[in-house]
């Protein structure tokens, strides 16, 4: 949380316009992961460095990609309410939406809930709702 929040300030102080977060896809304050569950402290700190990200004055992107797989490059689904299945994204098509988001400026203050799906990346991008 707290480098990811340095980056955040430094980017700002250097005057970037852009920035562009993975996050996941459920991310939160109301993530609803128990504190005494491993993955609280990460749920938390994403939705700490979210929070500072949507106050600053860049131009973000949040991504919110599901569980992550090595599997090859494909589609992606926009939402959070997904399948099992489709919740399942490959890291490749993680780098696609980054690649995206940097590309398509209509990204900017938006946060992205995906996993994979039949639509192509840069199609499901630039038709995301707020």
């Amino acid at each position: 949380r707290d480098a990811a929040i340095r980056s955040m300030d430094a980017a700002q102080a250097s005057g970037a316009q852009r920035y562009i977060m993975v996050s996941y896809n459920g991310a939160g304050q109301n993530h609803g992961v128990p504190e005494d569950n491993s993955f609280y402290a990460y749920a938390q700190s994403k939705a700490d460095a979210d929070d500072h990200l949507r106050a600053s004055s860049l131009d973000f992107t949040i991504l919110g990609p599901g569980h992550l797989t090595e599997d090859a490059v494909g589609g992606v689904t926009i939402g959070h309410d997904l399948s099992e299945e489709q919740m399942k994204t490959p890291r490749a098509t993680v780098a696609a939406a980054i690649v995206a988001s940097v590309n398509d400026a209509t990204t900017a203050g938006k946060a992205i809930a995906f996993g994979s799906g039949d639509t192509e990346v840069t199609e499901a991008f630039g038709t995301a709702p707020d």
